[in-house]
């Protein structure tokens, strides 16, 4: 069991482990002591100034243990100093959130003593992550023992022992009490209440606890449209109008629920002292290649590639290759549409229950092939985001996010829009619809819930076996060596970028075709509150602990669900002058025209007082040091 923070070293403490830092097993031992000795060493000798302690010293306790796995923690000044470097917001006496500063530390809200139990643990392991990445390189020519393996001044060492295989994971580690809490007040109770956001980020930090965040408020954000679509899927399938009447009902409660979403979002970061965190200068991302020179804007030498290059990669190669998906997800498109006829004449031809059974099994198989090709596609986008050679880890996520949302949107709507503005055939496109829905929402379910669930399950026991023969009598806790061994093992989690992925499509469902299948949104929300737990219980006993990331929004993710709802827009108009026109030919009703979201402000009233107030204060001090100046 791990301890709350009170990080040893200098002030006598002990020595708690934060962070596991994993070698290869092979790694050769002069790169093993380089690399502790660059971790321990101060600041001013160019280490990180950490404590760095062996798991097994001497020998490992058994074959299959790799011998070069450390365990990283800090002095309890150490951990300070390092939320001071990297501006840590955190409460002040007054109730105002400010940058933490050592000068002022008796100040802040909840600072006793020496500091004990001020940083979260999760912040206390964000500085040990920033402090290792931040280790460079001065005068070394490679690293030692690897002499392919160049180095040059200013290269992170860390990202380039992780590049050539060196360095196999750092990981945080999970504290077992505090999870064991967590994992209770989160999901073990099946209850109608809100998660515990703040809980979350105090253990994940922001950027996890932010979409937790946005999945909680867009699945009570929809219990409205699920409400109104029933009565409509009860009483009334073939009126035109009520197609209109929900469409436009639809297009004002999705903005307003998006602009009241911003609202929402500013208030917790405000609340997180994320809100007005600047953002650190970015390094570049260490896939980034090029030939050495000299950066003009920080006069430190690195990897240079041109522009020019990187474009034509991305329009010769990048663009035709998307083009090329979306032509073959056409293709398939159009065998699903034959497959889809042949059913429904034989259905036709002798109209029996097999008969109707038949007519689902190819939107089954087409959902089915679906989830395959978007799943291949990301994928094979990965590889050819990576290949473009992107600098900056923002422009490769924005480039990646950009690629597979064009995929995935035609994937998945294509043939719906196809239904609704070629064929015009209602009665299919609500048959399709709840097909893909219901199919892509279980196997989403079986991959993301029930496997990684028994997977883990046999991990669990397994180890549990291990610790067991081990010990005489059993132990009443996991002792340290056999948690490290059961974390590394764990799979990584890649980031919310799957999730907000699926919220999107989830969200396109609803808000571009529950006009003609109205219990879309009941089905979206009984799938949302089982992603919840789901969720939950992968991030406490599935994944390893990721590293907390401040955030002060969900990026561009609120770019693209906005992007959405202008397609929505356009959708509602077509649907005016397709679909729903009465036989008269006479349109009775128009979607609004006028955006909602221009009557809500971005934040509340409230909280701009606090943003204002920060601002001059901060303009007081800048003008105070310039002065003494």
């Amino acid at each position: 069991m791990l301890k709350q923070p009170s990080a040893g070293g200098d002030d006598g403490s002990g020595f708690t482990p934060l962070v596991v830092v994993e070698l290869a097993p092979d790694a050769k031992e002069e790169a093993v002591v380089w690399l502790t000795r660059k971790i321990s060493d101060s600041e001013q000798s160019g280490g990180a100034g950490l404590s760095v302690q062996q798991l097994w010293s001497g020998t490992a306790e058994t074959e299959k243990d790799n011998p070069n796995v450390f365990l990283v923690g800090g002095s309890r000044q150490r951990l300070l100093s390092g939320a001071e470097d990297l501006g840590l917001f955190k409460e002040f006496n007054d109730g105002s959130m400010r940058a933490f500063t050592c000068a002022n530390r008796d100040n802040f809200k909840d600072f006793k003593g020496d500091g004990d139990g001020f940083l979260s643990m999760a912040e206390c392991q964000y500085i040990v992550k920033h402090e290792l990445d931040s280790l460079r390189a001065k005068s070394e020519t490679h690293i030692p023992g690897y002499e392919k393996a160049k180095l040059y001044p200013g290269k992170s060492i860390i990202r380039r022992m992780q590049s050539k295989g060196i360095l196999v994971q750092v990981f945080p580690l999970h504290e077992t009490e505090e999870l064991k809490r967590l994992s209770f007040t989160w999901y073990k109770k099946v209850k109608l209440s809100l998660q515990p956001l703040d809980e979350i980020r105090h253990y994940y930090g922001e950027g996890l606890a932010l979409y937790f965040g946005f999945l909680e408020y867009f699945t009570f954000a929809l219990v409205p449209m699920a409400l109104v679509g029933v009565p409509y899927y009860l009483f009334d399938w073939e009126s035109y109008d009520k197609y209109v009447l929900f469409a436009g009902f639809n297009l004002v409660w999705c903005t307003v629920i998006l602009e009241a979403w911003k609202r929402s979002s500013a208030t917790m970061a405000y609340r997180w002292g994320t809100l007005s965190r600047k953002k650190a200068f970015e390094e570049p991302r260490p896939g980034f290649r090029g030939v050495l020179g000299l950066n003009p804007v920080t006069g430190r030498e690195e990897p240079l590639y041109p522009n020019t290059k990187r474009l034509l990669r991305v329009y010769l190669v990048s663009v035709p290759f998307v083009v090329l998906c979306l032509y073959l997800s056409l293709y398939v498109m159009m065998v699903y549409f034959l497959m889809e006829g042949w059913a429904l004449s034989l259905h036709d031809a002798e109209p029996t229950f097999w008969t109707t059974v038949l007519t689902f099994v190819p939107s089954v198989i087409y959902a089915v092939v679906i989830e395959v090709m978007n799943l291949i596609y990301r994928y094979a986008a990965e590889f050819l985001t990576g290949w473009e050679n992107h600098r900056l880890e923002s422009s490769y996520q924005n480039h990646l996010v950009l690629k597979v949302l064009v995929f995935n949107f035609f994937n998945c709507f294509a043939s719906l829009f196809y239904i609704a503005f070629v064929m015009q055939d209602m009665v299919m496109l609500r048959q399709s619809l709840a097909t893909l829905l219901i199919t892509s929402q279980i196997l989403n379910q079986v991959m993301e819930a029930f496997l990684p669930y028994w997977l883990q399950r046999r991990r669990n026991k397994k180890m549990m076996r291990r610790a067991r023969k081990r010990a005489s009598p059993p132990p009443a806790e996991m002792p340290l060596a056999d948690q490290v061994r059961l974390e590394a093992d764990m799979s990584t989690y890649l980031g919310t970028f799957d999730d907000y992925l699926e919220l999107f499509l989830l969200f396109g469902y609803v808000s571009l075709f529950s006009c003609v299948y109205p219990l879309a949104a009941v089905l979206v929300v009984l799938n949302n509150v089982t992603e919840v737990y789901s969720d939950a219980f992968k991030m406490c006993h599935v994944f390893k602990r990721p590293f907390s990331e401040p955030a002060a929004n969900i990026g561009v993710w609120q770019l693209t669900f906005v992007a959405l709802l202008a397609a929505f827009s356009t959708y509602s108009f077509l649907i005016d002058r397709t679909a729903v026109r009465p036989h008269n030919g006479q349109s009775h009703l128009s979607p609004p025209t006028f955006d909602p979201g221009d009557l809500c402000l971005d934040s509340p009233a409230t909280l701009q007082k606090g943003l204002f107030r920060m601002t001059f204060e901060l303009g007081i001090m800048h003008a105070s040091i310039s002065l003494c100046n």
